[in-house]
């Protein structure tokens, strides 16, 4: 069943997004991200223009969100506090990042830099994940049954403008969740991505909180962050197809609820194995797709 996507200029099956964007939501809830980093390549692979494919997953990271943030909020997994400030620096972050994305989509560029960032950010990330997971499996045999720290203190908790964050059980300035959530901002309007690939990694290696309160937190933040970066884009640069976003979102608020059940049976170094895999296979996709000759060598493009 065929269905046209009127900003896109495609026909898409329809089937095909609706199980994308379930799968999507379910990674959601599983690992606390918007899923953001893999539907956007999937919506590039199967011909949906880059700066279409941002600006309209960006809308669909709302609805996975906000599916699942209830179902960690209804486990006591989400610290509010926390959540505020790292969307100050989110609203922020993503309303620079919009007029990038502006600036570099008049200079014909925007298609490059998009395809460039994922493979930079994912593989970094993925591969420094995958790293610190096998390691933490690897000390959680070893020293089973010994009592270890909550995180280790470095030059950063000493920062100012400290705050307390009960939920979380921490004591840090609130300029490193600000910080964390500016950039998480910027690539939400660059990468289309609601950042929790970057965000779930910081908070829990950067500010040392709880793997279970990464994941309800980090979807909090991410709800507007991307509803601001679905409006503004929207707004500035017209690429959001509803048709495509109304699909994907569908699928999305259930997958999501599936998700956050299947996470609540994994330990947190399992979570994190699981995602950096995911990031590392779309980072080697997109890189092999930068590298490989076009089927079409030239193509046709109108001026902004």
């Amino acid at each position: 069943m065929q269905i046209y996507l009127p900003i896109a200029e495609m026909s898409v099956n329809v089937f095909l997004i609706l199980g994308m964007g379930g799968a999507i939501g379910f990674l959601s809830g599983l690992f606390g991200v918007g899923g953001g980093f893999l539907m956007t390549p999937l919506l590039i692979f199967i011909g949906v223009p880059p700066a279409v494919a941002v600006a309209t997953e960006a809308n669909q990271i709302v609805a996975s969100s906000v599916s699942g943030v209830l179902a960690h909020w209804r486990r006591g997994n989400v610290d509010f506090k926390m959540g505020s400030v790292l969307l100050v620096g989110g609203i922020a972050g993503s309303t620079f990042g919009v007029g990038l994305f502006s600036f570099l989509r008049g200079l014909g560029q925007i298609d490059l830099v998009i395809s460039l960032s994922y493979v930079i950010f994912l593989g970094i990330i993925g591969a420094l994940m995958l790293v610190e997971s096998l390691r933490s499996m690897r000390q959680r045999k070893i020293s089973a049954g010994q009592r270890r720290k909550l995180h280790q203190h470095t030059w950063i908790h000493g920062l100012p403008l400290k705050m307390r964050f009960r939920r979380s059980k921490l004591y840090i300035s609130a300029l490193m969740p600000f910080g964390v959530g500016f950039l998480v901002g910027v690539l939400a309007a660059i990468m289309g991505v609601g950042g929790g690939f970057i965000m779930v990694p910081a908070m829990i290696y950067l500010l040392g909180m709880p793997t279970s309160i990464v994941i309800g937190t980090s979807l909090f933040q991410i709800i507007f962050v991307t509803a601001n970066v679905t409006f503004l884009q929207a707004y500035a640069n017209q690429t959001v197809d509803v048709v495509l976003a109304l699909l994907l979102l569908s699928g999305a608020v259930i997958g999501a609820q599936f998700g956050a059940r299947a996470g609540a049976r994994l330990q947190g170094e399992q979570l994190r194995g699981l995602l950096a895999l995911m990031v590392l296979a779309v980072c080697g996709k997109l890189f092999f797709d930068l590298l490989v000759t076009p089927a079409d060598v030239y193509s046709l493009g109108v001026a902004h």
